[in-house]
């Protein structure tokens, strides 16, 4: 296993502690749960860290794979962390920041891939055609580490009323690239309360005057507006028990690759085959073939081409092969 400097042999005796660097998105989490799952069968004995933003600790203990959570909302220093941790495992990216993160804690062994700014770890490359689950897989694979790409289940969390009867549309996105306008959202949802649905709009607390528009402009009434103080594990719970999750791409999508709830996903600028859901038939990904910039700060063209009654198609599609 390619883990010391300027070394790729076998692996060494099992590490007593283990810290992961993935301090990203929610979707960027809930990707690289195979992964995690993967590390925890390989060193079950070991103290397993992540080092990601602290409101996903929750989630990242539902993965069952993670001890902890170390509250690292960037690449900045990883504070908290063990002194010279037995192994550290870069998930974030391919370097070099990331790899220079995690090198300050002086690991005993470090697992990336390959960047010519730190020529003495050795690791495989990076390969951007691969999809974000498969990319981090196959970094283990490349260690000797048995990584699963289809092990993305997260159970419900308990003690939340029940909601299998809404339909959610989550009309928020980390950019203004990935995010369809809202009017198109309130053209939608109107579309689904007309034929009988439960609509529930959800977002982040920086996102409620999008739910207000949405909600507004579809003429829904206020209990609509799912309350953005609730929290992870109650959005979560909410994904889990829903008929049909219509989002773009962003990481409340994969709640439902996660939960296996059925999903209506708008994809412009990316690829599906790069970000896009994995599993069975009950999640479509809409797309019109077009690659662009995921962080401009105007809708991608290509995801303006996805009109309403192509997305109301598939959603009442989704809708009549629910149980």
């Amino acid at each position: 296993m390619a883990l010391s400097r300027s070394h790729a042999g076998s692996p060494a005796d099992d590490p007593r502690t283990v810290v992961v660097l993935r301090a990203l998105g929610l979707g960027d989490l809930l990707t690289a749960v195979p992964a995690l799952r993967g590390l925890r069968r390989r060193y079950p004995a070991a103290r397993l860290l992540l080092a990601a933003p602290r409101q996903y600790r929750e989630l990242a203990l539902l993965s069952g794979a993670v001890d902890d959570v170390l509250d690292t909302p960037d690449l900045g220093p990883i504070r908290e962390a063990p002194p010279a941790p037995d192994l550290a495992v870069n998930l974030h990216g391919r370097g070099p920041q990331s790899i220079t993160a995690l090198t300050a804690l002086r690991p005993a062994r470090l697992l990336t891939h390959h960047h010519d700014d730190h020529p003495d770890f050795a690791g495989p490359p990076w390969r951007p055609d691969l999809h974000e689950v498969d990319r981090w897989c196959a970094l283990l694979h490349w260690a000797g580490i048995d990584c699963r790409a289809d092990d993305l289940q997260i159970d419900r969390p308990e003690g939340f009323a029940d909601h299998s009867d809404v339909v959610v549309l989550h009309p928020g996105a980390g950019a203004p690239a990935r995010q369809w306008p809202a009017d198109r959202y309130a053209e939608l949802a109107a579309a689904l309360a007309a034929d009988g649905c439960r609509v529930v709009v959800t977002g982040s607390p920086a996102e409620a005057d999008l739910v207000d528009a949405v909600v507004t402009g579809a003429g829904l009434p206020r209990s609509a507006v799912w309350p953005a103080t609730a929290g992870l594990p109650a959005l979560v719970a909410l994904i889990s028990d829903c008929r049909l999750l219509v989002c773009g791409d962003t990481g409340v999508g994969h709640l439902a690759t996660a939960t296996g709830t059925p999903s209506v996903l708008l994809f412009g600028p990316t690829p599906p085959k790069l970000w896009g859901p994995r599993g069975d038939g009950r999640h479509v990904a809409l797309w019109a073939g077009d690659c662009g910039d995921p962080h401009a700060e105007t809708p991608d063209a290509g995801l303006l081409l996805l009109s309403v009654p192509r997305v109301l198609d598939a959603a009442r599609s989704a809708l009549a092969g629910c149980p």
